[in-house]
């Protein structure tokens, strides 16, 4: 966690700005992904997840430190809890809310790596909605093995979704700063 300490100004508002857009992101996707998950019996947070933990995985992906998809996620779970805002479950939220980011970390530690390639970005939104949906189900709603199966498998999968998304708007905005950007009409 050195490298926090070595956060400029910029970085903590980078990071404010993702877990901000990770909050206002959620009570959009969920009730959409309620309309497809529904039917199959499938709690719409798993299947929605992918879509507001990009921004988990895209804080990690431009700050490019270790510690940032943690604090982002502390972050969103402070505002979660001081707002009282959609997806709050109270205290319990600051574990809920920070351990994806905190897998996020663990996992480019474990392998050695900085961001780098679209696989990084979609293993990343794969550990952190399988993370976040494991967690809400052991919290909250204890379902039996089968639908819990199905449900971490939609996880993985818009984790994956939102990884490679995450990815995109990383590669647009790097290239942006590069100042080689075209707009193709």
């Amino acid at each position: 966690m050195k490298e926090l300490r070595g956060l400029s100004i910029f970085e903590w508002v980078l990071m404010a700005l993702m877990a901000s857009l990770g909050i206002a992101t959620k009570p959009i996707v969920v009730p959409l992904a309620h309309m497809i998950t529904g039917p199959l019996f499938i709690p719409g947070g798993a299947f929605a997840g992918g879509f507001y933990m990009l921004w988990l995985v895209l804080a990690g992906g431009l700050i490019g430190k270790r510690g940032v998809p943690t604090m982002t996620a502390l972050i969103q779970a402070m505002i979660i809890v001081v707002t009282g805002s959609f997806g709050s479950h109270g205290l319990i939220s600051i574990v809920t809310y920070t351990l994806p980011g905190l897998m996020i970390d663990l996992f480019f530690f474990l392998i050695r790596r900085k961001w780098e390639t679209p696989f990084d970005f979609f293993f990343a939104g794969m550990i952190a909605n399988l993370t976040g949906t494991y967690l809400t189900n052991l919290v909250f709603f204890r379902l039996p093995w089968l639908p819990l199966v199905m449900t971490l498998a939609s996880a993985l999968l818009s984790g994956g979704i939102g990884g490679v998304i995450a990815y995109q708007i990383y590669r647009r905005i790097q290239v942006t700063r590069r100042g080689k950007y075209e707009e193709k009409s």
